[in-house]
This record gives C-alpha cells, structure tokens and sequence, in this order.
C-alpha cells in the first residue's frame, strides 16, 4: 500500500478540510486526494452502454429490482430498473453474490440498469402499474420488461451511501412485464393481509428469503397489514429490514450462554478491511470505520476520519450516528452468534482504503462481516492479546482504536457491566 508511510501524519489529527470543488477539478487535478475520479470512474463505467440508450423505449430482463426514491416523501419516484439487453441478469439484484466481482464489474452491471420514474404518493399505492411493479418486485427470476420512457434516460452522478448505484433515469410512460414467476414465499406473504410487517419480514427470513428480496418487497408496499401497506423509500427499507431481523435475533440470543472465549475474524474486499472481536461478555455491540483520506466519506488529505457508535445489552433508543451501516453489520453479527446459541460482546472494526473512492451501499458492509465470520477465527484467552492482534493486524495504530471504543478497552466492559450499561440501559 504505497499510501501507508502517511499513517502518522493522518492520524494527528481529525479531518476538518472542506470539500474541494468538483467544478475547479472536473477529474483531472483530483483536488479531492482522492487516487481516481468517483464521478469519472462512474461516467467511463457507463460510456459503452451509452450507444444503446439512445431511444425513449428499453426493452429488457429486470433482475428483478425496484428503485422507489425518498425525496419529497410522502411524493415518491418509483419504478422498475431494466438493462437494455436480455438474459439472466438476475446478479444484478443480488448484493449477496457482490463480493466475488471486482468494484468495477459491480459499477458496471449496476450503471446498466435503467430506471424509469412515476412519482406516485406513497401512502396510497394504486393504479395498473404500481401492480406491475409489484409482481415484478416478488419475482423469483428475471422478468421480461417493455418499458416506454417520456424522454431519452440521463445519468446522474450522485453517489448515495446507503442504496446500491443505478443507472440513467427517465419519467416512465408505460410497462409492461412478461414471464414473472412470484417467489412462492413472497407471495405467501403478500397475500396474507392480516399479517404485520415485522411478522412478515421475520417469517420470510426465517423461510430462507434473501434480504435483498425481503427488502425489495417491503419496500413495494407488499408486506404488511392491508390497512396500513405503503411504498417505503428504498434507503429507508434497508435498514428497517436488517434492523427488525437483527433486534428479533438479538432479543433470543440474550439467553444464550456466553461464549467461552476471545475470538477475532477478518476480512478485506474492495479496499475495505473488516475485523469482528467477540467477547466473552453479555451482548453488546460496537461499529467504528476508520476512513483514511481520499476515500469516499473522507476528502481530507490530512487525516484519518472516525466514526463510532455502541450499544449495551438491551440495545439503543436513538438512531445510530453512523447510519445504515450500523444496522447491516449488527444483523451479521446477531445471526452468526444466533447460529451459535451464544452471545457475546461483539466490535467491528472497519478500515476504508484510498481505493474505496465511491460508496456501493450498504450491502457491502452485511455481506463483509457476513463473510468475515464465515472464516476460521483466531481464538485467544485474554482481551489484552486480541488487542495486540488488531495491532498486528490493522493499520491505524491501537491508540486510536482504542480512544473512541467503548467496548475494546481493559477493564471496561467489567465497569459497564457494574454500571448497568451492558445488563441495563444505556444510561
């Protein structure tokens, strides 16, 4: 890593440099630090689609997947994302699969995925399309799509941190979806009106539905009691979906046994190191992301930037600083300890490299700490050695871990033990 000789200088002190203009840069100059253009790096991923966009109609195999945007909500854009060529697409929907693809394979088959936008009201889903939308979204397989645009689609270049990239967009004119076969599971569940949200979600999960799909279909508005079934901004449904799934986890795991030792896993894709310490301690859990500079979230040159948030044994009444992420990496967690029947005091560190110039969405951090723990753990003793391995095995020095944790340091988990905050409320 030839960056890495700069750790000290970065780590002196907290990013506070303001962002530098795109406009002044246009990709050449990188003011941002960054060692690639994210917008350029966007642009030239789309470039060899472009030639077959030229035309208001897009006819296509949907992986299946749905976009339902969270501007001026309860107004919402909704509708179908299609690729200007058939066949089975369906990796393209599938975030559980992503990390066998390289950063550039996963931008590009995502940036050929049309969107066509109706702007719809939210609380009262109705009318022949938004029908059509649903029965594609709970589709098990790839769907044939005729879709009719109201104009030539545009690409955007913004970079959202939550939701997977997407392609050009255009107003849609009309729909049309042939070959759709529902997810039996699914379906199930859409047709059950008397059946709650957070029930649903559970019971599909626990059916072996993936969480891309369960959250597809929350986000169409096809789970839940039929009085109250609405369209859910994709960003928003993400993160309800892994925060329901991993809260049930949690809320049976506590009456597990402990675990009966220090255990510590690891993982690094896409310029993205994950490390999971568990504990032998009740359930806790902590997420802190070291973005080095020139990364997505950090365009300081300078310095290391950190982020943290924690929560003790009967879980957080606030929504996490750190966004989604939180909740993606805490339902990895909660579902390795759950197939365990064991709890734990759980950290996971994660480090984002000079090479992660543009966010792909949450999933990337499920799937890394899912993958993390799928890996043989290094087993220790003492709470002292798994320290000595993150500084063997991280590249921001233990210090600076160690500052902002909560769990990690010597002695204190004991304390918040006695203090209530990991058999009590967080106080």
């Amino acid at each position: 890593m030839p960056w890495a000789h700069r750790l000290d200088r970065w780590v002196s002190s907290a990013s506070r440099s303001p962002e530098a203009s795109c406009l002044h840069c246009r990709g050449v100059k990188l003011l941002c630090g960054r060692p690639a253009c994210p917008v350029l790096f966007k642009i030239r991923a789309y470039a060899p689609l472009a030639p077959s966009l030229q035309s208001t109609q897009v006819d296509g195999s949907s992986p299946p997947d749905v976009f339902i945007g969270r501007v001026r909500y309860p107004r919402v854009t909704v509708g179908p994302l299609v690729p200007p060529y058939r066949g089975d697409t369906s990796i393209l929907a599938e975030p559980e699969r992503w990390l066998q693809l390289s950063r550039e394979q996963i931008v590009k088959g995502r940036l050929s995925l049309v969107r066509g936008v109706a702007e719809v009201d939210a609380r009262r889903p109705l009318g022949r399309m938004l029908e059509e939308l649903v029965e594609l979204g709970i589709s098990a397989r790839p769907a044939e799509v005729e879709m009719e645009l109201k104009s030539k689609p545009v690409l955007k270049t913004q970079l959202d941190p939550d939701s997977q990239p997407f392609g050009p967009s255009a107003p849609l004119r009309d729909l049309k979806a042939g070959g759709v076969k529902a997810d039996r599971r699914i379906e199930k569940a859409y047709e059950d009106t008397d059946l709650k949200a957070s029930e649903a979600v559970l019971q599909l999960y626990r059916g072996g539905v993936p969480v891309s799909a369960i959250i597809r279909a929350l986000s169409l508005g096809a789970l839940g009691l039929k009085s109250q079934r609405r369209l859910v901004p994709t960003r928003w449904s993400i993160t309800a979906v892994d925060s329901m799934i991993g809260l049930k986890l949690i809320s049976e795991l506590r009456s597990f046994e402990e675990l009966g030792e220090y255990e510590v896993y690891e993982a690094e894709k896409l310029d993205n190191k994950f490390v999971v310490v568990l504990t032998p301690r009740p359930w806790s859990y902590e997420l802190i992301e070291a973005w080095y500079p020139s990364t997505a979230w950090n365009l300081s040159s300078e310095s290391i930037a950190v982020g943290s948030d924690w929560e003790g044994y009967y879980g957080r009444s606030s929504y996490a600083s750190i966004g989604g992420c939180y909740y993606a990496a805490r339902l990895a967690v909660a579902e390795h300890l759950y197939g365990r029947r064991r709890q734990a005091a759980a950290v996971v560190l994660r480090e984002a490299y000079p090479g992660h110039i543009m966010p792909l969405g949450v999933w990337q951090v499920r799937e890394s700490v899912r993958l993390a723990l799928r890996q043989k753990p290094a087993r220790y003793s003492s709470l002292q050695e798994i320290l000595e391995h993150i500084s063997e095995r991280m590249l921001m020095p233990l210090e600076a871990w160690l500052q902002v944790s909560r769990l990690l340091k010597p002695g204190r988990q004991a304390k918040l033990v006695e203090k209530g905050m990991l058999r009590g409320r967080n106080i």
